[in-house]
């Protein structure tokens, strides 16, 4: 029996040769055709080697042996459906400045919150939130990159209900924005301020317009409203001539309302501080002022711990900007046994601590780590650049601020 030879070794033709990866690159249609040359050959030399079926006597030659027909169709994927490689951008965070930012704000479009977000993060996509507690789960939920959300006012005092949510929820405090309040008081086009029976608005922004709505003449009933903006909206959405409303122009602009009265706030120095919040904390620093947020507790009866803490503070000589105590949720109240000196209620508290220095300095780190040492609880909110900026207002209301949660 006759034994056929051994398959020799393929051959690709030097004219359809892979180059190497540093040669210039294959048009798309050259690539085809190289493909399928190597293909053909492969086929021929097999089927020399292992019998190949034959027509006529002559076996099948392949379609494109010496290139001369078209190129074998491959049926590849088009190239726009291929998935894009990564790159190092992809793996990049999200710019720190608000380009395609999403920023998440409680209020409505109009509202100073949104005038704070858009300082904070120019040019960023403000996303609206009709209550802290949602803001806060829009960046949890990757829904937004940020948040910027007020904490306290000069005049109103802190916002307790964000003070609240920042020890419930594992958001970083990042940056912090300082804007002065300046309200308008807005009415329907042609209203005019003698014909007005009802003002509305956020409670503190009543409160901080009390003396000059009086000083006009305008005794007249006095409603909380949800926010400042959203108060605007309800006048210009009901088309209510003889209410007017406590809000920024901006407010007046978005929703076609005019402005009766400019810069009616009783303070100038009126400020309110917002924080920007993040799901992860930033890199403190040491060449620009930083403030960082703490909150602790003790289970200590007495003042010696808070007394301890403050001095861990002083003898390192560490500024306290603010300290804020809250009650403790879990246990908010203990009673103590009568056995003493009768029934009595004692709460336990949380303690809020602003103070200026960087956790990448070693007195922060000292100071910490010496009130960690008599504390129950301690947890860092944020260490993050302070607002140095002037406390400057502009006309188109985009720098003003107020505690209400607009």
């Amino acid at each position: 029996m006759e034994t056929l030879p051994a398959p020799r070794p393929t051959q690709i033709p030097r004219s359809t040769a892979i180059r190497p990866p540093c040669a210039t690159p294959f048009s798309r249609a050259h690539w085809q055709t190289t493909c399928a040359a190597i293909l053909a050959t492969t086929t021929t030399t097999n089927a020399k080697a292992y019998g190949a079926p034959r027509v006529n006597g002559d076996s099948i030659k392949p379609a494109l042996a010496d290139h001369a027909a078209p190129p074998l169709d491959l049926d590849l994927l088009p190239v726009s459906n291929l998935p894009r490689p990564l790159t190092i951008t992809d793996l990049s965070p999200a710019p720190m400045h608000g380009s395609q930012l999403r920023v998440a704000y409680q209020g409505v479009p109009g509202a100073y919150s949104e005038a704070a977000a858009a300082k904070a993060y120019p040019s960023c996509d403000a996303i609206p939130c009709d209550q802290f507690e949602v803001a806060f789960q829009a960046v949890e939920l990757w829904i937004a990159d940020r948040a910027v959300l007020p904490v306290e006012n000069s005049l109103g005092g802190s916002i307790h209900r964000n003070y609240d949510l920042l020890l419930r929820h594992r958001l970083h405090i990042v940056g912090e924005v300082q804007l002065p309040v300046h309200h308008c008081l807005l009415a329907l086009p042609g209203v005019r301020s003698d014909l007005l029976t009802r003002v509305i608005s956020h409670p503190q922004a009543l409160a901080q317009c009390e003396l000059t709505l009086n000083a006009m003449g305008l005794n007249v009933a006095r409603e909380a409203f949800d926010d400042t903006a959203a108060a605007a909206e309800h006048v210009a959405a009901a088309g209510l001539r003889d209410t007017a409303a406590i809000a920024s122009s901006r407010a007046a602009e978005l929703y076609g309302l005019q402005v009766l009265a400019d810069g009616i706030q009783d303070d100038a120095g009126n400020v309110t501080r917002f924080v920007m919040l993040a799901r992860e904390p930033i890199i403190p620093r040491t060449d620009r002022p930083f403030k960082t947020s703490i909150v602790f507790a003790h289970d200590r009866e007495g003042t010696s711990v808070l007394f301890k803490v403050l001095s861990a503070f002083a003898f390192r000589d560490i500024s306290l900007t603010k300290i804020e105590s809250r009650p403790h949720r879990h246990r908010p109240i203990r009673l103590v046994d009568d056995a003493n000196v009768g029934t009595a209620k004692h709460f336990e508290y949380m303690f809020y601590i602003d103070f200026q220095a960087s956790m990448a300095e070693v007195r922060a780190q000292n100071a910490l780590s010496e009130i960690q040492e008599f504390t129950s609880f301690l947890r860092v909110l944020g260490s993050y650049p302070m607002d140095m900026t002037p406390w400057e207002y502009s006309s188109s209301g985009q720098t003003a601020g107020d505690t209400s949660s607009s």
